[in-house]
């Protein structure tokens, strides 16, 4: 719809009356009616009227709203906020008054708002070269996820309320006009601001309404003001709020509850709205457990678009697309905002307010921005997931002096190629890595809590899901065992220790590997990056006596196999490295290798190609609407790979070792498998000209196959044949090996 559509379609917004928090309307936001009404008391602020135990949170300073809001919107919205703009949070307040003194009233509310600001509001024309970059960054750094057509914060009355001036200052600062409210800093340039406030407004020029001054009308405006109690939520000098009947003695059905509220202000609440504030109201005097009021939270600021916890929130399908990246080949983890399971043990506390409050980051390569919502309204959470979050303890106790310089030579070690190969994915005290630039290693100590450092390494996917790092510890077992003695303690405390040293951490080896060519020595070697033969999420495996290969791991496909010298790899100071086979490569289709066809003739579902003609991707969720999920991988002791993989229910773990021996040169290919129910999948294993050359042998040009003839299934014709196997899974685990021979 995006690439289709005029931006115009965008800004409709919808249609709705009853208020939106953008949280509530997450398919997966975990509260029950109850918490969800708590939100909305919150949200609607009905603490400005009513005391009780939710914190009191104010709407926009009205002190320069007569610069910001043109005069002929800000009398509309005053006389009927839902109509102006659908899904506000204001009540309609007017309503209360008889219908032939509304009128009157919110034009002298209008000369009274005016007022207060010492500069006038003006239009300006919209540059129409900004609308498109404009748009561009509305989705790019995350404005689309509070702003989603349909379904979140509508923006159709923007044209009519804002001048470019104003909603530029706006958008470059809104905890100025908004110090509480929901809108955050999206830690955007006064240029990137003014783009996104031209694409909201539009070429189209609006008139706009000029006020004459008259102080009859600003007197009598701001007596009104103080009769109808506009302080309960906006904060104005020598003006108090009147607090009304407690928020516990509220009874539900009745007063702005009502289904048609009379002589109150009128929310224009749901059904499920009023249902739910009621059934909050009947235990509003109970504290919330620590960690379901970090789930109101996370509900109540939308985080939950951007991040998961305790199974709630997450990027839903139709966001997916808006999500992007820098490094393609650090897979979703280099897109999509991390988990914040566990966040209050991760992250130490200083640092997870520099997140929340500063905007620090450690992701460059991620498009998405860290809205920042400022200490007024979230200066309760930090303190609230240390509480809540813990993790069984690990301690690295202080070196002995004697100790650091063995325990610091052998983190030294491990982090650079000639041990665990960290950089290879990672930047290196703001030395780029020769391959992905994942983060920098060295804000490891400065970013980490100790513990979860040490339960992270010793299984990477259980708490980064879909990352590309491996298990280098797995089953809690060192690949390395002859660094200090295998011990997988010992290695983790030596890495600790060695990114404690800070800048003058002495440079890994490989963080400036000069020249191009990798060599393979005798061990197993992994390199990760960019690649024609692999895509994005290419990872190769050279093996000592000269057989490699390259696996997609974007797509879970086995895509390249070539003999000799194992690859050339150029990279830049942005983006990833790109490797390329340095043999001549028979290259495989990169196309989920995996699926469950509905019936033996079915087509394969291909990956989209995009081509320089049409260059929009007509299928951004593949292959994860195919059921492909990579889970990272395992090393052995030796350093070869296991890729660890999800096609729908079913788990892969997927191992190659070269054979180089009895005039035969190749890889033997071992799948292990493990359903949680009796069905059958196809694996793709072959795909052009295809011949059958014996049973269970199969070949293309330049490479000969061995597979389970029962299982085989060859079709199509001519160079459009496919070789598929047809894996009849049982419940638990089962196995298929497979063999590929090199001819050439």
């Amino acid at each position: 719809m995006r690439n289709t559509l005029a931006f115009w379609v965008l800004i409709i917004g919808p249609v709705w009356a009853q208020p939106v928090v953008p949280g509530l309307s997450h398919e997966r936001h975990g509260l029950d009616a109850a918490g969800q009404g708590r939100v909305l008391i919150e949200e609607l602020r009905c603490a400005g009227c009513h005391s009780g135990p939710v914190k009191r949170k104010l709407g926009p300073d009205l002190s320069g709203v007569g610069a910001r809001v043109e005069a002929g919107y800000l009398k509309r919205f005053l006389m009927d906020p839902h109509k102006a703009d659908p899904g506000t949070q204001m009540p309609d307040i007017l309503g209360m008054l008889p219908e032939d003194e509304q009128d009157a009233t919110a034009e002298v509310l209008t000369y009274y708002l005016k007022s207060l600001s010492k500069e006038k509001f003006s239009r300006a024309k919209v540059d129409a070269a900004l609308v498109g970059e404009g748009k561009k960054l509305f989705e790019k750094v995350g404005c689309i996820t509070c702003h989603a057509p349909g379904k979140g914060v509508g923006l159709k009355h923007v044209p009519a309320k804002y001048g470019l001036g104003s909603l530029s200052a706006f958008l470059f600062q809104p905890r100025h006009a908004r110090p509480s409210g929901r809108m955050p800093d999206m830690n955007l340039t006064r240029d990137e601001a003014r783009s996104i406030a031209a694409y909201l407004l539009g070429p189209k020029e609006i008139k706009f309404t000029e006020l004459k001054p008259d102080l009859a009308k600003v007197q009598a405006g701001k007596l009104v003001f103080r009769s109808l109690n506009c302080t309960s939520c906006h904060k104005l000098p020598n003006q108090k709020s009147q607090l009304k009947l407690p928020m516990a003695e509220l009874t539900a059905g009745q007063g702005c509850l009502a289904e048609k509220p009379d002589g109150v202000p009128n929310f224009h609440l749901s059904a499920a709205q009023r249902d739910a504030i009621g059934k909050a109201l009947a235990g509003i005097d109970k504290p919330l457990p620590d960690r379901l009021q970090v789930q109101h939270t996370m509900t109540a600021m939308n985080c939950i678009a951007c991040h998961t916890r305790d199974g709630a929130g997450g990027v839903s399908n139709a966001m997916f697309q808006h999500f992007g990246t820098d490094e393609e080949g650090l897979g979703n983890p280099g897109r999509i905002p991390p988990t914040l399971d566990g966040v209050g043990a991760k992250l130490r506390p200083e640092w997870l307010r520099k997140v929340l409050f500063d905007g620090e980051t450690v992701r460059p390569y991620m498009h998405t921005r860290m809205p920042q919502f400022g200490e007024a309204a979230l200066a309760h959470l930090p303190p609230l997931l240390e509480k809540v979050d813990r993790l069984p303890p690990v301690t690295f106790p202080e070196l002995k002096r004697e100790e650091r310089r063995p325990y610091r030579e052998a983190g030294h070690l491990l982090v650079g190629d000639k041990g665990l190969n960290c950089v290879t994915c990672h930047n290196f005290n703001g030395k780029p890595s020769p391959g992905l630039k994942g983060l920098d290693l060295l804000t490891s100590f400065e970013r980490l809590q100790p513990s979860w450092y040490a339960h992270f390494m010793r299984d990477p996917q259980k708490y980064r899901p879909g990352i590309v790092m491996p298990n280098f510890w797995p089953g809690g077992q060192a690949v390395r065992q002859d660094v200090l003695e295998g011990s997988t303690h010992e290695q983790l405390r030596a890495m600790w220790h060695y990114f404690s040293l800070g800048r003058s951490a002495r440079d890994p080896a490989g963080i400036r590997t000069e020249g191009t060519d990798l060599v393979v020595a005798d061990r197993t070697r992994v390199y990760r990056g960019r690649s024609r033969v692999a895509g994005y999420r290419g990872i190769a495996v050279g093996f000592p006596g000269g057989v490699n290969y390259a696996f997609n791991a974007q797509n879970g496909a086995l895509t390249a196999l070539w003999q000799g010298e194992f690859v050339s790899v150029y990279w830049g100071g942005q983006g990833a490295g790109n490797f390329n086979p340095k043999g001549r490569a028979i290259e495989l289709p990169q196309d989920v290798a995996f699926y469950r066809l509905a019936k033996p003739d079915a087509p394969w579902p291909l990956r989209p190609v995009m081509t320089k003609e049409n260059p929009v991707n007509p299928d951004p969720l593949y292959p994860r609407n195919r059921g492909y999920q990579f889970g990272g991988y395992q090393l052995d002791k030796d350093g070869v790979p296991t890729f660890l993989y999800r096609t729908g229910a079913v788990t892969v773990a997927d191992t190659a070792h070269a054979v180089v021996a009895n005039r035969l040169t190749g890889l033997v290919r071992t799948l292990r498998l493990e359903a949680p129910k009796a069905e059958t999948i196809y694996f793709r294993v072959l795909t052009g000209k295809v011949q059958k050359l014996a049973p269970g042998q199969y070949g293309t040009d330049g490479l000969k196959v061995w597979v389970p003839e029962a299982n085989a299934l060859l079709r199509g014709q001519g160079e459009a044949k496919e070789l598929l196997l047809k894996l009849n899974l049982p419940k638990g685990k089962s196995e298929c090996g497979i063999r590929y021979e090199l001819l050439r």
